[in-house]
């Protein structure tokens, strides 16, 4: 391996440490979200859950940008290219307009058919129908927040990123206590007050952004930067991104089936699945944090040539994962029926999550491999192998699978299907990064960088 000395940086646990700080606050307040509406009604909590799936499909495309953009932007700051990495950046904002607008409309026009394709129960669809046209205007907010905290973390400003965060899901579940719950007299807005504090926090969000954007990287965005997109920048992002995203979305259509599925067997298996699914967010919210840090190093490492130290932080951080994902997710499966209690008391719903729980041990050991090193390939330059090694698991496994299962064996079947993509893809993403093959790649993007050409 080529290997060249770099300047002085971080260790992997000082950029993946407040990148776990922005996971629990995220999740703590989609947790709130699903809570208050539990205590509402199965019904409510349904419709959180099976439109916080939604959101996340749809996220997928802000997630073309916020990939691609991570690691180009740390590969052209470990080559020492400022002033590009400052270009794509500012970029970056207007392609984040756009791609905001793209799924507000979704949400807007697309609601009823996106009810219709996941079988959702008849009593489910006047307020989560309702709550996703609220969302819309939010999702130009979200698309510029996601790229610039990006760009943060690839300046390894990952503490400001951190603090930012605190500030946006701080606000946002303070006043979604309220705006949910009421206050006196008022009985307040249920679901519809989430997205109304939703709105405001976000807004919060990208005024600090901008602040931080200002004052740590001197970055001052001009009126133009928010709507044009040149096309030079955009290429290299999107050459990163897309493949990235794709297989992303593969993967939501694959869950969005077997979300079709759960939702077939009516709304306590809805719910069950939706209480389960925040729990296991606590669960793999390390090993998402040293994936995302890993992305972020390894792309560095790449920039400045040096490929043994990429690859063993990418082994270590694999070894750090299987340590606290398999010991997190023991822990959630003996202490389910008090968990449980969190979100309903009905015992049919408990026992169901508890099953779902032991499963999940064995889920979180694959997904680890899934979470690290699909991101340490694209920073690496092998951008193709995790998309194309991954579909075929991803549509047959988890989608048909699950359906397949699911009508043989209810919730638990559905869940043998999710244990049996994880393993199997993160097997192949394991076995691709030991073997070496992202090596070649690694070499053609240090050239491309040290040639100044794009990788």
């Amino acid at each position: 391996m080529h290997q060249t000395p770099t300047p002085a940086r971080p260790s992997l646990n000082k950029v993946a440490v407040p990148i776990v700080g922005e996971f629990i606050l995220g999740m703590s307040v989609a947790l709130a979200g699903l809570y208050l509406a539990s205590h509402s009604s199965d019904a409510a909590a349904g419709s959180f859950g099976l439109v916080q799936q939604v959101l996340e499909t749809l996220f997928v495309v802000f997630r073309v940008l916020a990939i691609g953009l991570g690691v180009v932007v740390t590969q052209r700051l470990g080559s020492g290219d400022l002033d590009q990495a400052n270009r794509i950046a500012r970029m970056a904002l207007g392609a984040s307009s756009w791609a905001g607008v793209l799924v507000a409309l979704w949400l807007l026009l697309g609601g009823n058919l996106t009810l219709d394709m996941l079988n959702a129960p008849d009593e489910l669809w006047p307020m989560a129908t309702l709550y996703m046209l609220l969302l819309a205007p939010s999702m130009v907010l979200e698309a510029c927040n996601l790229s610039m905290a990006a760009v943060l973390r690839a300046h390894l400003h990952a503490r400001e990123s951190l603090l930012i965060m605190v500030a946006m899901h701080g606000s946002h579940l303070l006043l979604a206590v309220p705006l949910m719950r009421g206050w006196g007299d008022w009985d307040g807005l249920g679901l519809n007050g989430y997205a109304l504090a939703w709105f405001i926090s976000r807004s919060l969000g990208l005024a600090l952004h901008l602040w931080m954007w200002r004052s740590r990287m001197q970055i001052r965005p001009l009126a133009r930067d928010w709507w044009q997109v040149p096309r030079d920048l955009l290429g290299p992002v999107l050459r990163i991104g897309l493949p990235g995203a794709a297989s992303e979305m593969v993967y939501r259509i694959g869950f969005m089936i077997s979300l079709s599925a759960v939702a077939r067997l009516g709304v306590a298996a809805l719910a069950t699945h939706s209480y389960v699914l925040q729990t296991l967010k606590y669960v793999l919210i390390i090993s998402m944090a040293i994936g995302w840090a890993c992305e972020i190093m390894v792309g560095r490492l790449v920039g400045s040539g040096s490929l043994r130290a990429a690859d063993a932080m990418v082994r270590k951080g694999v070894r750090n994962g299987m340590l606290a994902s398999g010991c997190i997710a023991l822990l959630a499966a003996l202490a389910a029926p008090w968990l449980m209690r969190i979100f309903t008391r009905d015992p049919v719903i408990i026992a169901a999550a508890q099953t779902l729980l032991w499963l999940s041990v064995l889920l979180e050991i694959g997904r680890v491999l899934n979470l690290v090193v699909p991101g340490a390939l694209r920073a690496s330059g092998d951008i193709h192998f995790p998309l194309l090694s991954g579909i075929p698991s991803q549509l047959l496994v988890l989608g048909l699978g699950s359906y397949l299962l699911g009508r043989s064996f209810g919730l638990p079947g559905i869940w043998l299907a999710y244990v049996a993509d994880e393993c199997l893809r993160g097997g192949l993403m394991w076995w691709r990064w030991r073997r070496h093959g992202w090596l070649p790649y690694a070499r053609n993007t240090l050239r491309a960088l040290r040639q100044g050409n794009r990788p």
